[in-house]
């Protein structure tokens, strides 16, 4: 803007009396206007101490004319007007007219004849400052109108308002302010702020909040610099350390590195020099606690550390490393510092070093492996996590593994023994990091592998939480890759295959690649492999591992899971006809080597495993199968099975088990491929296979392969359905018919000979042994003909049994005379003593006859019931339970009352039993089969301290995974009843129905006993109910322990004279103080202790989480207030009256009750002074006793082998002492309130709630108890599932 200054000057004198308002010029901006304006007000302020602003274009024209107000300073001079009048209009414009007034007065300041000690003030300058945050603000706000309260969607009305409302006048704002912060650089090193800290501190601060990195380079370039450093870190610190990524904290960043550490160089001021090496720790300090927000800090703190100087960026170093062992915030921060540290700290040109004594490098790489083992779990999951990576850095530069070993060992513990402890870490994050670490660490495990840790890996596997089961899952699995040892090998088998029936799907599908990968690939290796000639043994030809892993793989509790892994495969098409290619290469090669070695075929057997994996995968290429191979090995099997058959029992081969088991497995694999078979030797096997079935000598295992294999064959070959159809009844028929005949000639001759066998004349010995012989031949036809009949019947449910059943009848039923009359066949002998084999089969065969025939199941499944519990034979027991599981499927209605009496098989006295009762009812309950209700929950929980650790472990995983996601309410609404059970206790309602009106055994459920283990079985039981509750179920459960337990004992409902009821109330006070049952503020938010590492709305839950868990605390302290203290004031008083050693056990639960509470303990225990008084002193000495022992510790942690004088106990005998006295003290305050005679007053003289039950009226003819008004108001938690 151009000024015509002389004209101006000529026009001066004569305007320059006249008034403000009368002044023509004041529109216009002039230079002559603006003097004008200045005198008027300088004029007014001898009369009003308020000065008003100037006018709008009086600031417009001092804001944009700087040669103006280069000429300003000496006009005012020769008008006679002082410099010191500008301030105060000024400083009221920076109020009306905020950002046009700031760059006036900068301009003002900048001006070369400007005389700053007069138009500076420290006042003004602030109001300047201030207006600048204004406007800047302002411009924010209208640059996002949405962020404000009138944006968005709010009023449609109010947005039509504004719309045609006209534009403002600051829209100019915008481009006024990169001017005026642009002249306050320029004014920041002008200025002399060293004898003003607050005007520099607001510079500082607000340069630092608009990210004017200019004005603080100017002002580190001032000479009140040094001054300024500390002010200029302290305002920069929260834009460095602001939880988000955003331009303005990559640019602070980089204004710390490059202009405010240059300054710290050894020439600059120790002010300076110490500040900027003492700016890597005050970020530090100041780090936020959020994951994110934490990764960000850590990046700016490590930038700047990089710029330091050697000498400055060690003593950073040692910094983190003292940091490491304090508080945990600290610790966990220095965690991720050590990591993101030790590329800054190693050297790089000298790789050997990088690990040597005394070196960064290996005290960094210390402080992860000890902060491995943090009493905080997120600091040990952290450390493991950022221990994986640093062992990628230290690979990477070449350190060798013998000394990484070496440095991974904290003490006597190795790295193997640091990972299974982390493994079974109770911290899920711990965990998963400690997977992952193994995953990064499996060149440093070494061989062989340690065994704990592979137990740790594959328990992991079946862990809660899918992350965890997904990285224990690549863990394991990377040892199998890198160690393919037996032990690794068998460990793996175990814990991969079985994720195949995993619930997640992502798990699933990883199970089924790695065992592609590891096993079946591993196996494809032996298609196209010769032997050499001189090769004897089987195990030089083909990789190693190979038979291993194919005799692995068939073991019978892995094999249904391996079984679904290639069926899954196979729909997906991913199994190759190479596999198949090569199991038959196998089988070839290893026959050819033991014909070689000139041993007879008849005691060769195929590697183990090879079969069976052919039998799985050869349905799914069957055209890779060879039929001479198949013919040829089936005429080899066949031939030595007929042999085995011709022997005796005695003289039947050790390897003639394995001839059978691969005979199944042939026949599986012939069955697969029969549509590949020509016709002719269809038939042929199809008639070798009935006359094989016919004679009714194989052994059992062989049946079913034989008849299935047949129908299949009948089925393939027909030439219509209905065709096979009636071709299968026909043989069937056939075969039963038969198989009746044998079974009813074997009755008739064993009842005849047990009728005359007391009239015959005495035999020979030899005589004897040949008809002994015939006898067991005999027998066993009989078994074999009555396990071909059950065949035959699955095989066809068409076929005619009634023939068979009366037979079968006979025989269960025999030497019984209450089920079939005496005037039977056979009713005068007991098959069950004479062949206990065929009396087994026949209930086997029976269970059979009724899965197809709903009339013979209606009459006989309560015959089954009787003998499933009168049975003495742990093998008739545990398959009348397979059937009756069974029968559950296909008769619920009529099976679901005997519920009760199936349920006592859980607490049978064979553990085989009891384990096939518990998987059974377990899938009968997650298919819905059967519902959680009546006594069926009550019965399970002994499982829980089984015996057995199998049925245990199942157990565990039945209620702390299926059991907490299918019905999560039960463990609340069957507790106090289950307190009630596993006491034999007959004081509680629903006690009778429980245990069943018609049950003779009552204590068969219960775990009976005041001894230390039974009391540890129960609290064990307890735990685990409770830790499926959420916080306010366990509130809702403390409040019914008191009420229907402790308030039943006050009422006399629950008498403590018997064992049961002192057991109950024993058990509820230790549930009452036992540590599952506190509840505390971070119970929500337990498994994210310090380590939540989620993605995005983490922080949001996690607080959302907190809140819950403070409000649920507040509950629970008021609860302990208003329900269970006069609750307890009153047992306390009916113990104390009949000398009960509960009172004890009463103390002890209060004192647990009451730990958290100790400065309000006056306050809750306000009714009652004796007990607040020996509440204080048990704690006192409870204390007291810590105190000792960790006093004794401290002493016995001297040197060894030094003498023990009375100087070195002086310590801790002064402590023993001191702790002596107090708890005297105690001891007499107590006896003097005792000696006064002031006994407890009762309860009705509280003003507290009335002690009431809510269990029901103790009798016939008994008042009705009430309950108390805060328990009433409980509403119970229902859920579908359980009522």
């Amino acid at each position: 803007m151009d000024i015509d200054l002389d004209g101006a000057g000529a026009g001066a004198t004569d305007d320059i009396d006249a008034p403000f308002s009368a002044s023509p010029a004041s529109a216009s901006g002039s230079l002559p206007a603006v003097l004008s304006e200045l005198a008027a007000l300088h004029r007014r302020a001898s009369s009003s101490p308020v000065s008003p602003s100037l006018s709008l274009p009086s600031i417009t024209y001092l804001s944009s004319a700087p040669a103006a107000v280069a000429s300003l300073f000496p006009r005012l001079s020769a008008a006679g007007i002082p410099v010191s009048s500008l301030l105060p209009p000024l400083e009221a414009s920076l109020s009306a007219h905020p950002l046009p007034a700031a760059v006036a007065y900068l301009r003002l300041l900048l001006a070369p004849a400007s005389p700053l000690l007069t138009l500076f003030s420290p006042l003004p300058f602030l109001s300047l400052l201030l207006a600048i945050r204004k406007a800047a603000s302002s411009s924010a706000g209208a640059a996002n109108p949405s962020s404000g309260s009138g944006g968005g969607r709010g009023n449609p009305r109010k947005r039509k308002n504004q719309r045609h409302q006209p534009a403002a006048a600051p829209q100019a704002a915008p481009s006024l302010l990169p001017r005026a912060l642009s002249l306050l650089a320029d004014a920041a090193g002008r200025l002399q702020l060293r004898a003003h800290p607050d005007a520099r501190r607001s510079l500082v601060d607000t340069a630092a909040e608009l990210a004017a990195f200019d004005v603080l380079a100017a002002v580190l370039g001032s000479d009140y610099h040094a001054e300024a450093v500390q002010d200029v870190v302290r305002a920069l610190a929260p834009v460095v350390l602001s939880g988000t990524k955003s331009t303005a904290r990559v640019a602070a960043v980089q204004f710390l590195v490059t202009k405010l550490v240059p300054l710290g160089a050894e020439e600059g001021e120790d002010v300076v020099r110490k500040a900027v090496e003492y700016l890597p720790r005050y970020l530090a300090v100041k780090a936020p606690d959020k994951a994110e927000a934490r990764a960000l800090a850590v990046e700016a703190i490590v930038e700047v550390a990089r710029a330091l100087g050697s000498e400055e960026r060690e003593g950073f170093a040692g910094y983190v490393v003292a940091m490491s062992k304090g508080k945990a915030k600290g610790r966990l921060l220095a965690v991720d510092l050590v990591l993101a540290m030790l590329p800054v700290l190693l050297p790089s040109d000298r790789d050997d070093w990088d690990l040597e004594e005394g070196s960064w490098g290996l005290k960094f790489f210390r402080v992860l492996v000890e902060r491995c083992s943090d009493s905080v779990g997120g600091v040990r999951a952290r450390a493991l996590t950022n221990a994986a990576q640093a062992l990628d850095v230290l690979s990477e530069r070449g350190v060798e593994v013998d000394r990484l070993q070496e440095v991974m060992r904290t003490g006597d513990m190795g790295l193997g023994e640091l990972l299974r402890r982390r493994c079974t870490d109770d911290k899920a994050a711990v965990r998963k990091a400690a997977l992952v670490l193994i995953t990064k660490a499996i060149s440093l495990i070494g061989r062989p592998v340690d065994e704990s840790l592979l137990c740790a890996m594959g328990a992991a596997c079946s862990d809660p939480l899918v992350s965890i089961r997904k990285a224990a899952l690549v863990a394991i699995s990377e040892v199998f890759r890198k160690f393919p040892d037996e032990k690794v090998m068998k460990e793996w088998l175990q814990a991969v295959p079985p994720l195949v029936i995993d619930s997640e799907t992502s798990i699933q599908e990883e199970c089924e690649n790695l065992f592609l990968e590891l096993v079946l690939n591993r196996i494809c290796q032996s298609a196209n492999l010769n032997p050499d000639d001189d090769s004897i043994k089987l195990e030089d030809v083909f990789p190693e591992g190979t038979l291993d892993l194919l005799k692995s793989i068939c073991d019978g509790e892995i094999a249904p899971c391996i079984k679904k892994i290639c069926a899954s495969l196979g729909k997906k098409k991913k199994l190759k006809p190479l596999l198949a290619s090569s199991l038959q290469n196998i089988i070839t090669i290893s026959e050819s080597l033991w014909l070689r070695s000139r041993k007879p075929i008849e005691t060769w057997t195929a590697p183990i495993g090879s079969w069976w994996l052919l039998s799985e995968v050869s349905s799914f290429a069957p055209k890779s199968v060879n039929w001479k191979f198949l013919s040829h090995h089936w005429k080899l099997l066949d031939n030595v099975g007929q042999d085995d058959r011709g022997k005796a029992c005695s003289q039947v081969e050790p390897n003639s088990a394995l001839w059978a088991v691969n005979r199944v497995s042939l026949l599986q694999t012939i069955s697969n491929v029969s549509m590949e078979l020509p016709v002719e030797p269809a038939a042929e096997l199809a008639h070798s296979l009935l006359t094989r079935i016919e004679n009714f000598d194989m052994n059992l295992s062989e049946v079913d392969a034989h008849v299935k294999s047949l129908k299949i064959l009948c089925k393939r070959k027909a030439k219509i359905a209905k065709e096979g159809d009636a071709l299968i009844l026909k043989w069937a028929q056939q075969l039963i018919r038969s198989a009746v005949d044998i079974l009813d000639q074997y009755i008739k001759e064993t009842s005849e000979s047990a009728r005359g066998h007391s009239f015959v004349t005495p035999v020979s010995s030899k005589s004897r042994g040949k008809k002994m012989t015939s006898a067991s031949k005999s027998t066993s036809e009989a078994v074999i003909a009555v396990f071909t009949v059950g065949s035959l019947i699955l095989a066809c449910p068409t076929a005619n049994v009634k023939d068979i059943t009366p037979l079968l009848h006979t025989i269960i039923t025999s030497g019984n005379s209450e089920l079939r009359p005496k005037n039977l066949v056979g009713g005068t002998i007991s098959f069950k003593e004479l062949a206990p084999s065929l009396y087994i089969q026949s209930w086997d065969t029976l269970a059979k006859v009724c899965l197809v025939d709903d009339k013979v199941a209606k009459r006989y499944i309560p015959i089954f019931v009787q003998e499933l519990e009168r049975s003495d034979m742990a093998t008739l027991r545990n398959n009348i339970m397979i059937a009756m599981a069974d029968f559950y499927v296909r008769y619920t209605a009529l099976v679901d009352c005997y519920m009760s009496k199936i349920t006592k098989s859980l607490r049978d006295p064979c553990e085989v039993v009891r384990r096939q009762t518990f998987i059974l009812l377990s899938k009968l309950l997650q298919r819905d089969y059967v519902k959680w209700r009546g006594v069926l929950f009550l019965r399970f929980l002994p499982c829980l301290v089984d015996e057995s650790e199998k049925i245990r472990h199942l157990a565990d995983y039945l209620f702390g995974n299926i059991l907490k996601a299918k019905a999560p309410l039960l463990a609340y609404n069957s507790f106090i009843e289950a307190i009630y059970v596993l006491n034999d206790c007959t004081g509680h309602g629903a006690y009778s129905e429980s245990q069943g009106s018609s049950d003779r055994r009552p204590a068969l459920f219960a775990v009976r006993g005041t001894d230390e283990r039974s009391r540890s079985k129960r609290m064990h039981i307890y735990a685990s109910l409770l830790k499926q509750m959420a916080p306010e179920h366990l509130l809702a459960t403390s409040a019914k322990l008191c009420a229907e337990i402790l308030a039943a004992v006050c009422d006399g409902l629950l008498s403590v004279d018997d064992a049961g009821g002192r057991a109950v109330l024993q058990d509820a006070l230790q549930i009452l103080a036992c540590k599952e049952m506190r509840i505390h503020p971070n119970i929500c938010t337990d498994n994210s202790e310090m380590d939540e590492e989620g993605g995005e709305g983490g922080g949001t839950a996690s607080a959302l989480l907190a809140a819950k868990g403070r409000a649920v605390t507040q509950v629970a302290k008021k609860n302990l207030i208003q329900i269970a203290v006069p609750i307890f004031i009153e047992l306390k008083r009916l113990l104390e009256s009949k000398n009960s050693p509960l009172t004890g056990c009463l103390m002890e639960c209060l004192r647990a009750l009451l730990k958290d509470y100790k400065n309000e303990i006056e306050e809750i225990l306000v009714a009652d002074k004796q007990l607040q008084r020996e509440l204080l002193y048990d704690m006192q000495k409870y204390e007291a006793g810590k105190g000792k022992g960790k006093a004794a510790a401290e002493f016995e942690a001297g040197p060894s082998g030094t003498a023990r004088s009375p100087a070195r106990q002086t310590p801790a005998g002064a402590a023993a002492a001191k702790v002596d006295a107090s708890a005297r003290a105690t001891v007499r305050s107590v006896l003097k309130e005792v000696n006064r005679n002031t006994p407890t007053p009762p309860l009705h003289s509280m003003s507290v709630p009335k002690v009431k039950s809510i269990l029901g009226t103790a009798g016939p003819g008994s008042r009705r108890p009430g309950v108390l008004e805060s328990v009433q108001r409980l509403q119970p938690f229902e859920s579908d599932d359980e009522n």
